[in-house]
Formats: C-alpha cells, structure tokens, sequence
C-alpha cells in the first residue's frame, strides 16, 4: 500500500538465524512493516549476523559500505533509513560497529531482539545510536509477536527450542556472542508449532546451539529431555516431520537414541560433529570426548536405527595439529562414512582461547587438509546418494523448480530431491522413485501413493 513501510533484511549463517529473521519479521509486521528484497526501497535495513566463520565481522562492514550509499541517496530524496546490525557480530563487535560504521542506527544482540521495534522508535526520537548487547534476565521469546500465519509459506520451519552453550569449546566463539544454555518451555513450544501446522507446515526442524542439551520444564513443572519434547511434538496432528539440530555427542542420552528407534515421525538423519579425529586435538578442543567415544556412540545410534544417515562437522588445521593427526580424522571419517558433512579450516575467533594458542598452521596447509579432506567427504556423499537409486523414499514438496512442471522437495535424509509433479502437490508428501543421483541432489517419479 501506498506510505507502507519497508525492510531489507538479510541473513548470514546458521539456521538459528534465519529463524531469528524469520521472528523479527514477525515483530516488524507488527508495527507496519513489509519484507522487501529491493534495498533501494527500505526504509530499515537489518544485517543479521554470524561470527562462527573467519573474516565475518568483515563482511559485514564490507556491506555496510555499500549501505552508506543507498542511505545518503534516499537522505537527498527525503527518504530517511534505519540501519540496524543484529546477530552475533553485533555481540561480540558492539560498541566498535557504531565507532567504525556511523551509518547504523542500531546495535541488538541475540538476546534482544524482541526490543527491535521500540530500539527503532527510540533511535528515531533521541537521534543518536542505539546499542543492546546485553544478556537481559526476560525470556525474549515471551515478548516476541506471534508468528504469521502466512499463506503459500513453506511446508518446512525452523523451530528454535534451545539457545547458547555451556561446553566451551576453545574454538568457538557461541558462548560469549549467545549465551549460556536456555531452554524453552514445553508449553511454549507447543503452542508454536500449532501454528506452523495452522499455516500448512508439516517438517519442524528443532534448532539450538547444542540442540540435545534441551531441558525446558514440562506441563508436570519437571525438566523435560530433547527425546521427551519430541515425542510430545509428534502428537500433534499435522505435524508429519521432526528433524533437529546441531547436537553434542556428550548429550545424546539413552533416551534420544531410543526415539530414533521407535518414533517414525523423527527423521532417519542425524546431525552430530565430531570436530577431529586425534584424542589430543580433541582434548585442546575442550570437546570431551575422544574418537573412539565418538565411534562406540555411532555404533549404538545405529544399532537403534540401522538406515540412519549421519552428517558431522570437522575442523581441520587446529593450532598444533600434525600431520598424522590429521590423517587421524580421515580414518576416522573413512571408518563411520558421512552421507553429508560441513568442513571448515580453522579460523582464529577474538576472545577464544584457541585463538592465543601457540603453533598456530599455517593457513596453506590449512588450506591442503581441507581440499584432502574435502575430496574423502565428497565420494561419501556421492556413493550414499547414488546408493539411493531405485529406492522409494517419501518426498516433501517444498518449492517449485526451475523448469516449468518440476517440483524440489526433500527425502528423509535431507536430499534435495528433482521430479516432474503437478503445483498441487507443494506441501504433501509423496513416494518417489529414485532414478537419478548427482553429488549434490537426486531425481525421480512420482509414484502411485
């Protein structure tokens, strides 16, 4: 409508983002606004960021340069723009984002998020910055709009029940930029994915920092498992998919690997890093656990669920790390066999105590055990995905494809899955006949149900 307002908002990193995004949308149309992906038309722009990665918070002020130009031209216009950083960076840069970028408006952490319109107000009223990098003792997720229902939405959501981490891995920079570990109510969660599944949702993706440390109170006022959450969830009727993610092998209980056995609405995929594959590195890691923990907990996971598919994340390049300790995470990697897996070289994080280490790699050979490793991980996740031809596997209609008459959903393991299929089926599940597979994605047809 005409004098409507408008948001840019872009996204950088995990899936815990997105559905931040997705959640300060929510509160943004609360208020009067509409998402837009023109950056020329917004009156607020948001950056919402990542940290995990090298060189993030350069990125950002990469594209804050570039942000500085589209303000000063709506400013000739007479158009005025609010600029807002929020995320992980934000957290962890603070103070030094307004000191090196003058162009934002507005600093908000994780945790804050759900202050994001009165921050605007704010912003606009005093004329001066706007920094909340704070941990506040609220819960945010009770102040939050309730999530739109939104028609044509996708059949898959993001549900976050879980955020922050207490395990302090001296890589990671997720306990200072989140948090401790929080966990969200049962009754909470509940009544959210009702209404993801009043908008037509039926794959619920459960997110947290370390997803299986889950612990929210229950409806008997006891601490409820990941396992527990789960099964209520799947109760609900509507909801035909239940993945989660991004676990630690420390917190996968008994319970959470008896309900890979016997709830059928739980995914047979299996997000679980292991990070590397030297008991040493491991231990300068502060990871807990060593190989072979990490190769009798695969054991006992599939011998609950024989057709579980696993995915993992590996670092390579850790400071101090030899080469044959290196080759120690290719057996291992070659020893359990991944159908997917994210693998990254080490990047110094400010503030973690890896980043002060001393017998840092040097980054070229960083950059050789990534391509080596990378190679091993690549001819898994072809040879599984060509394992899948001539299967039968329930598909999840999410989007349209690009040629007209094509359909892309998703098989139980997370593929990406191509077939010629009718509009009407976005958002059902339906057999398909796997008869092609690429190392990135698979197709097939669809199948009488």
């Amino acid at each position: 409508m005409p004098g409507a307002k408008r948001v840019y908002l872009k996204t950088f990193g995990c899936q815990m983002n997105v559905y931040d995004s997705e959640r300060m949308a929510d509160q943004l149309s609360a208020v009067g606004y509409s998402e837009t992906d023109d950056i020329e038309s917004a009156d607020l722009v948001i950056l919402n960021t990542c940290h995990i990665r090298e060189k993030a918070a350069e990125k950002v002020y990469s594209d804050l340069g570039r942000i500085r130009q589209v303000k000063s031209e709506r400013a000739l216009a007479g158009r005025d723009t609010v600029v807002a950083v929020t995320g992980c960076v934000a957290q962890a840069e603070g103070n030094e984002i307004v000191r090196r970028a003058p162009v934002v408006d507005l600093v908000i952490g994780p945790q804050s998020y759900h202050r994001l319109p009165d921050l605007i107000a704010k912003a606009k009223a005093e004329g001066r910055q706007q920094v909340d990098i704070e941990f506040p003792e609220e819960d945010k997720f009770a102040h939050l709009a309730e999530r739109r229902v939104t028609p044509n939405a996708s059949a898959a959501a993001f549900l976050t029940v879980q955020e922050g981490c207490d395990k302090f891995c001296t890589f990671c920079v997720v306990p200072y930029t989140r948090g401790m570990e929080s966990s969200r109510s049962i009754a909470d969660l509940e009544k959210e994915t009702r209404r993801l599944v009043a908008r037509g949702v039926r794959e619920i993706t459960l997110l947290g920092q370390n997803v299986n440390g889950y612990h929210g109170t229950g409806p008997d006022g006891a601490p409820w498992s990941l396992a527990r959450l789960i099964r209520h969830l799947a109760g609900i009727e509507g909801v035909e998919r239940l993945r989660y993610m991004t676990s630690h092998p420390r917190d996968m209980s008994d319970d959470l690997i008896a309900a890979h056995r016997d709830e059928a609405k739980l995914m047979p995929y299996l997000h679980l890093p292991f990070q590397a594959g030297s008991d040493r590195i491991l231990a300068a890691m502060n990871r807990k656990h060593t190989a072979a923990d990490y190769l009798a907990l695969i054991g006992r996971i599939r011998a609950a669920r024989p057709d579980i598919a696993l995915s993992t994340d590996i670092i390579v390049g850790f400071p101090g790390e030899t080469e044959a300790e290196f080759q120690q995470t290719l057996d291992l990697v070659a020893r359990i066999g991944f159908a997917q897996a994210y693998s990254f070289k080490y990047s110094p994080r400010p503030g973690t105590p890896a980043a002060t280490m001393g017998d840092q790699v040097p980054d070229g050979v960083r950059a050789d055990r990534l391509q080596r490793l990378q190679r091993l991980l690549e001819r898994q996740q072809t040879s599984f995905n060509a394992s899948c031809v001539g299967r039968v596997f329930p598909v999840l209609f999410e989007r349209p494809g690009r040629r007209v008459g094509q359909l892309i959903g998703r098989s139980p393991y997370l593929q990406s899955v191509h077939a010629e299929a009718d509009p009407a089926l976005l958002g059902r599940i339906m057999p398909v006949e796997i008869s092609g597979a690429g190392p990135n994605s698979l197709s097939g047809v669809i199948r009488a149900a």
